[in-house]
């Protein structure tokens, strides 16, 4: 068993963990954060994107032991006070989603996209989203909220 040291959703936590242990499964199985999906568990779809420190991550391909004082935030960090973060709420105005299993990877990218600068057009939206796939094709709506949300920051 390895401690870690994480700030989840602004809350520190101190972990006992298997040093094996992905950082999704960390939070998935350890800490009950379920928002976070295990799509293709390689990377390549991004169901599994979280934030951390600031950057978009597939938190299926990182060990949580490598992030040791490391701050994450998690599809449920985002809202504050019962407020839907302004990504959260383009996602239901312009049905950024159909059956919901990405939508938590799609948002977190979105945030990261925009925090990145990179959401000044569709174009650019869907070069920088690419690593985020969507099994039902609600890209349109995707694109939309992102949009939406970046003009609003």
């Amino acid at each position: 068993m390895a401690q870690v040291r994480l700030t989840i959703n602004g809350q520190a936590r101190q972990l006992d963990i298997d040093p094996r242990q992905s950082l999704l499964d960390v939070l998935r199985e350890t800490l009950d954060l379920t928002g976070t999906k295990k799509g293709c568990n390689q990377g390549a779809c991004g169901a599994c994107t979280i934030l951390l420190d600031g950057r978009r991550v597939n938190s299926c391909l990182t060990l949580a032991v490598m992030h040791d004082g490391a701050d994450i935030v998690t599809i449920e960090g985002l809202a504050r006070n019962g407020e839907l973060h302004p990504l959260q709420a383009a996602f239901i105005e312009h049905e950024g989603f159909q059956c919901g299993y990405c939508t938590p990877g799609q948002i977190l990218s979105g945030v990261g996209c925009i925090a990145e600068g990179y959401a000044t057009s569709p174009e650019q939206i869907r070069f920088w989203m690419s690593g985020n796939i969507c099994p039902c094709g609600a890209y349109a709506g995707i694109v939309a909220a992102v949009a939406a949300a970046a003009r609003e920051t």
